[in-house]
């Protein structure tokens, strides 16, 4: 099959687009024929020697990806849920198998979920990564609800845009950090209150707050240590980019905050809540540009410069 193949830790642009035999069906994973990935950080990280490079190194040449959409090509047994011709979506194992850059791949048949009807391949694959992400800080950890206040960092990007619609749908009171040209876009999720960072400082602007969903951390203008600022006493502090931030905890406790990072969980279940989530309305995916897999490095540099609106994704059939 035809995949993206890491062959060596380095610059994205020395990856490549070649041919490796297609993945072996174990158990109750499911194989997958691949019609689009989507990209996240983590992947440009571990392909330059980050992120998750010690876990994948014994897997050389690696496949990177984590978010795929594509049909079923073969079911775990004859009476399983998910059969062969079904349009799902989910999250790759990429760390102990190879990943969704690729013609196809073997899934856990856990971690995936019948595609939104409303949506293409191409956006199904923006959605399960970032979504869960969102779910599991909004929903499962700081059960979003009327009444609350949540400040969201990064509300235009992959997490951002589904973490403020999740927040706004369960009833919360939004407030979102985003550039100037994003301002309208946040604005049409949902956002309560929107600010510029460039031109604003939050902490000087907003009221308290009861939730901090921090995508950023302290890698910029110490966001956040400033998070902490707007935080209700007692009030709970997520931190989600994996290092962004190695203190938090203990600077929060002194302050009496609670913290916590969050991992996400690839969850077939809380993905099949938010795919009729989307076939009804209620969310929207925004997905900057798809690029045919010939392009990938094209988009990776795309994917390392930052600011992205929503999701970037390769399109593999």
């Amino acid at each position: 099959m035809r995949a993206v193949l890491v062959r060596e830790f380095g610059p994205t642009d020395g990856v490549e687009i070649g041919e490796i035999e297609a993945p072996l069906r174990l158990g109750t994973e499911v194989l997958v024929d691949v019609h689009a990935a989507g990209m996240n950080p983590i992947d440009f990280k571990t392909v330059i020697g980050k992120g998750a490079a010690k876990a994948v190194e014994p897997l050389l040449p690696w496949i990177p990806g984590g978010d795929i959409a594509g049909v079923v090509a073969e079911a775990p047994y004859e009476a399983h849920d998910l059969q062969p011709g079904d349009a799902v979506f989910g999250s790759a194992n990429h760390w102990r198998t190879r990943g969704s850059f690729a013609e196809q791949a073997v899934v856990p048949s856990l971690a995936l979920a019948l595609k939104p009807q409303s949506l293409s391949f191409e956006e199904a694959a923006a959605v399960p990564c970032a979504a869960l992400t969102a779910w599991d800080a909004v929903v499962r950890i700081a059960k979003a609800r009327a009444g609350q206040r949540i400040l969201i960092h990064a509300g235009a990007g992959g997490v951002g845009h589904f973490a403020v619609q999740f927040a706004k749908y369960f009833g919360a009171q939004v407030a979102t950090t985003v550039s100037e040209r994003n301002v309208d876009f946040v604005r049409s999720l949902g956002a309560d209150e929107v600010v510029d960072y460039r031109a604003q400082r939050f902490e000087e602007v907003l009221q308290k707050v009861d939730v901090v969903v921090d995508l950023i951390g302290n890698v910029a203008d110490d966001t956040g240590t400033r998070s902490l600022d707007v935080l209700k006493h007692g009030g709970l502090y997520l931190n989600v980019p994996t290092g962004s931030w190695p203190d938090y905890a203990s600077v929060a406790a002194e302050r009496g905050l609670r913290a916590s990072a969050v991992k996400v969980e690839a969850d077939g279940s809380n993905l099949g809540i938010i795919a009729r989530l989307i076939d009804a309305g209620d969310v929207r995916v925004e997905v900057q540009r798809a690029y045919p897999l010939e392009s990938v490095h094209e988009a990776f540099d795309a994917l390392q410069g930052g600011h992205v609106r929503g999701k970037l994704v390769l399109q593999v059939r």
